[in-house]
């Protein structure tokens, strides 16, 4: 195993041995709506901290916001153009209007979609091939489905875009994948590549994930910024 970091990050950093396996270990981000933000300071303490981590990963799965992060890190995209989370920026937006989110100008899936097109590199499908993980759920029969082949940058932003589909917050018609309605993958599975032992696990609610925030428990396998 590999510590997961030897000092201080806000507060107490809990040493937690990563079982490693070739050709190398996988990043879960869990789903959470506008707090994926919470990963980006996470990604930037690591990353100045312990980069290996972050840059030796062989793959990168998340579920509805977190799917966008993974996607980011498997195709390569610095952290400083992390936009297409872009939260707080989103959230004030719908915050003006009438409505919020709900507000018949507002569209939160065309909103990620723009972001998409303008922060994925024409090639992005190639990066993500094999490297990411994105969680769906199918809506005809609730199952879950994990893709990790895409055959065009198009497909690649659909998929995404059915990861992040929550039914009435984001519209009342579920996005397609290969003629197949999707919506959000966390209705499903919320942290895909969980099971597996070399699995470092992101959430930005506190609980049993790798890394995750604060709480008065004692989880001796956590990152507790």
């Amino acid at each position: 195993g590999v510590p997961l970091s030897t000092g201080d990050w806000g507060g107490r950093l809990w040493r937690r041995q990563l079982p490693l396996c070739t050709p190398g270990w996988n990043l879960s981000f869990a789903g959470c709506g506008f707090r994926s933000v919470y990963y980006l300071g996470a990604l930037s303490c690591l990353l100045e901290r312990v980069p290996e981590l972050v840059h030796g990963a062989a793959r990168f799965s998340g579920a509805s916001s977190g799917s966008l992060v993974a996607a980011a890190l498997a195709v390569n995209v610095p952290l400083s153009e992390f936009s297409i989370v872009r939260g707080k920026a989103i959230a004030m937006e719908a915050r003006s209007l009438v409505g919020g989110v709900f507000s018949p100008s507002f569209s939160l899936q065309q909103r990620a979609r723009d972001s998409l097109l303008r922060f994925l590199p024409l090639d992005a499908h190639v990066h993500a091939s094999r490297r990411l993980c994105v969680s769906l759920t199918r809506v005809h029969d609730g199952k879950n489905l994990r893709v990790t082949d895409f055959r065009s940058r198009e497909e690649l932003i659909q998929v995404l875009l059915c990861s992040c589909f929550f039914p009435v917050y984001c519209g009342y018609i579920p996005p397609t994948y290969r003629g197949e309605r999707y919506m959000d993958g966390a209705l499903s599975d919320n942290q895909p590549l969980s099971e597996l032992p070399n699995s470092l696990l992101f959430s930005p609610f506190s609980g049993e994930s790798d890394i995750c925030p604060k709480e008065s428990g004692f989880f001796p396998v956590q990152v507790r910024p």
